[in-house]
């Protein structure tokens, strides 16, 4: 199965630098506690979506980023016809929210949106806590050598899917059209990458394509287990990339 899609390499990060081929694998492990996923679906054609932005932003500052929640924001495309074309966006993270409402997680399509382990969540438009899972679960590896990432599941015991995210941090665009017009836009955690591939045995291995820099992003990664045709996470882990 192909993991990504060549035509979708508008990223702005070096995954691995050639003096990062020689360095010791990178390891993210989830531990036997559930790490919550936390899913944003965002735009910068929306005005709606900077204060959305901000709070997922503030994550970085959370003691429990990576060993107990782990966010992504995925820019989606619906909002581009209105004069702005969000240039994080992509028609699969669009998709993507489509399926979710499709699958009964979210009522309907909207930006900003919010989901916590595939639900959706509008506690963070009261300023409520992050209703964080509480529970065991089995654990997730993953580890990253050369441009190879291999992970596996302890709790496999039916086919899964392995899904990982490359992300961006510390981005920004001046928005000079459509609703956020003469805005410089920040954003954080931001999905630039992401594919799947699914297995019988709990266990993957995945080659990534060589991406090349032309930012001082930081960089990150976001990985969860899911069963087929179903976007509720079981189990996740991620953490900062380093050359």
């Amino acid at each position: 199965m192909s993991f990504f899609n060549p035509a979708r390499l508008v990223l702005t990060l070096l995954l691995l630098s050639p003096a990062a081929e020689a360095a010791d694998p990178q390891r993210f492990t989830s531990g036997t506690g559930r790490v919550s996923t936390i899913e944003l679906f965002t735009s910068e054609g929306c005005s709606s979506c900077p204060p959305a932005d901000a709070w997922l932003s503030r994550l970085k500052q959370d003691p429990r980023l990576w060993s107990g929640l782990v966010p992504m924001a995925f820019h989606v495309d619906y909002w581009d016809y209105i004069g702005w074309s969000d240039r994080f966006a992509s028609p699969q993270y669009s998709d993507r929210q489509r399926t979710h409402q499709q699958q009964g997680n979210i009522r309907s399509v909207y930006t900003p949106g919010l989901l916590v382990n595939g639900r959706e969540w509008r506690g963070w438009f009261r300023g409520g806590a992050l209703p964080l899972a509480e529970e065991e679960a089995a654990e997730l590896r993953v580890s990253i050598a050369d441009t190879t990432v291999s992970a596996t599941y302890t709790g496999a015991s039916e086919p899964l899917v392995f899904n990982v995210a490359l992300l961006g941090c510390g981005l920004s665009n001046r928005v000079s059209r459509g609703e956020n017009a003469g805005r410089e836009l920040r954003h954080d955690f931001v999905v630039l990458q992401q594919g799947s591939q699914q297995s019988a045995d709990g266990s993957w291995r995945l080659e990534l394509p060589a991406l090349h820099d032309t930012s001082d992003a930081t960089r990150g990664l976001a990985a969860w287990v899911s069963r087929p045709h179903n976007l509720q996470p079981l189990q996740a882990t991620g953490g900062w990339l380093t050359n």
